[in-house]
């Protein structure tokens, strides 16, 4: 990953960084900085505001923004929460990001709903403001939404279980992402859709916050609770690792069915060594990179990016099933997250 120029101004510099606790703001601190490496004092700022930094579909977003950054003269600025739901960090950085004269923002909202008032004062600001991943509540808060269709994602994987389960009667864990999360209620609502089931076939579901060692966590208290579970249904791959390791704590991984969607790279590579069956795999580096051309575009004609972007979604296994369309781990290897 290159190293990319500092905020050109001292002034600018110490306002994106006022109240920043809450928060990485990458544009901050010695040594640091974000946008291309030619950026002058004139050019476009974008900033790129993601739910952590630490979670890998985030780390390959950022790459995908500083690579598109560069590609299209603009200059970068990033930031992110302390954790998945942090708000008040989101919140935080837009309001300093607009204050550091971003033409564009584009955001993976914490929460959907929260994040609206804040979207709308940079919007009435003249900022264009773009939801990556996941939606904003209600969808129309933010100009656009390059993301995934989730429900789909979500689908492909329910609809690959139920053929992998031959028949046999299942047992269903979820193992979700948190409370009214759009992304989570998504994928889990289009897994059980996928599946042909509803909520009263699950015999155990846990929030993860897509977690792995709280993944491993929810699956040994599922398997307190419903000991002959044999479909694990889990919200992204870290999550399906935890579970992988508490099934395999109790000898129970070659017998438990395990879906999953991200498709980053590590996740595909489980995959492949048969720890979970199948994922959807979607491509975060393509949705930030859409979101700066789009910001580069606006700032060059005033030309708006609007409605929702699908930047698809593709079922990787080794293990087909008649019906389901899928792609094998050499595939998803070699787009994993791109």
């Amino acid at each position: 990953m290159s190293r990319i120029s500092r905020l050109p101004s001292s002034l600018l510099r110490a306002a994106a960084c006022t109240g920043i606790a809450a928060l990485t703001l990458t544009a901050c601190g010695s040594g640091s900085g974000s946008g291309t490496a030619n950026a002058g004092s004139g050019s476009v700022k974008v900033g790129l505001i993601t739910k952590t930094d630490t979670n890998p579909f985030f780390v390959k977003m950022k790459e995908g923004a500083e690579k598109a950054a560069k590609e299209n003269g603009v200059e970068l600025s990033t930031a992110a929460g302390k954790f998945d739901g942090d708000n008040a960090g989101q919140v935080t950085a837009i309001e300093n990001m607009v204050a550091a004269g971003v033409k564009g923002i584009l955001i993976t909202p914490s929460d959907s709903k929260a994040i609206v008032p804040a979207i709308e004062k940079a919007k009435a600001k003249g900022v264009l403001v773009i939801a990556l991943d996941t939606p904003t509540d209600p969808e129309s808060a933010v100009d656009a939404l390059f993301a995934t269709d989730n429900l789909k994602a979500g689908e492909l994987i329910g609809e690959y279980a139920k053929a992998a389960m031959k028949g046999k009667t299942a047992k269903i864990a979820t193992l979700d992402l948190a409370p009214g999360v759009s992304v989570g209620v998504q994928r889990h609502d289009g897994f059980l859709k996928g599946f042909g089931a509803t909520d009263k076939d699950v015999v155990c579901a846990q929030d993860t916050g897509g977690d792995q060692a709280k993944g491993q966590t929810a699956m040994e208290n599922c398997l307190q609770k419903a000991p002959d579970i044999n479909v694990v249904y889990t919200i992204n791959e870290p999550a399906a690792l935890g579970a992988y390791t508490a099934l395999k704590a109790k000898g129970r991984e070659k017998d438990v069915l395990i879906v999953s969607v991200d498709g980053g790279c590590t996740g595909t590579q489980a995959v492949k060594d048969g720890k979970i069956a199948a994922t959807s795999q979607q491509y975060p580096l393509k949705m930030a990179a859409e979101g700066v051309k789009a910001v580069a575009t606006y700032a060059k004609d005033g030309k708006k990016a609007s409605g929702y972007t699908d930047t698809g979604v593709t079922l990787i296994t080794d293990k087909a099933q008649d019906g389901v369309t899928s792609k094998d781990t050499a595939y998803g290897l070699e787009n994993c997250w791109g």
